[in-house]
């Protein structure tokens, strides 16, 4: 297994019927895994091995392995924002201040999110972020792109390559991004703010 692949903190199966063991077994077991095996390859002796998949998504030029790294960086943060179990369905704390500030209400974000999903043209991820002015926004992507390499902190990002739902959603994109809030783990979300 490839250092760049996370591992998963529940059972394939345990996202059902969010996310199935078969959408798992291909998004992650597969699709993650040849992203994370490419870049391996691709960073190999150069003077990018060694370094975070962080560090890589900044310092990379455009190209394969950009295109790589943000894939794999993305990817992760994704799969380690689910729980089976949420211990609560919505932010509490900092985050849910933030949030109000920046959007009104959470409904709002969810429904900001929603719109953006559906309305990326293509593949690519809708991410809830920081900007460099420190306040929230929802952001696009096309492909593999990542807030990140463009001065905002990913905080909460929706995966809208249909891979990522088609199994358990075929071409209903509005309805598998409505489930996912059922299984975010704030927790995990809020402590991306750091300090």
């Amino acid at each position: 297994m490839s250092n760049f692949m996370p591992a998963l903190p529940y059972a394939p199966d345990a996202l059902a019927p969010v996310i199935s063991r078969e959408t798992i077994d291909f998004h992650y077991g597969k699709h993650l895994q040849t992203y994370a095996n490419n870049l391996e390859k691709l960073i190999r002796g150069t003077a990018l091995e060694g370094k975070s998949v962080e560090e890589i998504v900044v310092d990379a030029p455009e190209g394969a392995v950009y295109n790589n790294a943000g894939q794999v960086m993305n990817h992760q943060l994704y799969f380690l924002q689910f729980t089976p179990e949420p211990r609560t369905g919505k932010p509490e704390g900092r985050l849910a201040t933030l949030i109000v500030r920046d959007f009104g209400s959470v409904e709002e974000m969810q429904r900001k999110m929603n719109e953006a999903c559906t309305a990326l043209f293509g593949s690519g991820w809708v991410w809830l972020c920081l900007n460099d002015g420190g306040r929230l926004e929802v952001a696009s992507f096309p492909n593999g792109d990542t807030p990140l390499r463009h001065g905002k902190l990913p905080l909460l990002g929706f995966d809208v390559w249909e891979h990522a739902y088609y199994l358990d959603f075929q071409n209903r994109r509005a309805d598998h991004v409505a489930n996912l809030w059922k299984i975010v783990d704030w927790d995990v979300v809020a402590g991306r703010l750091g300090d």
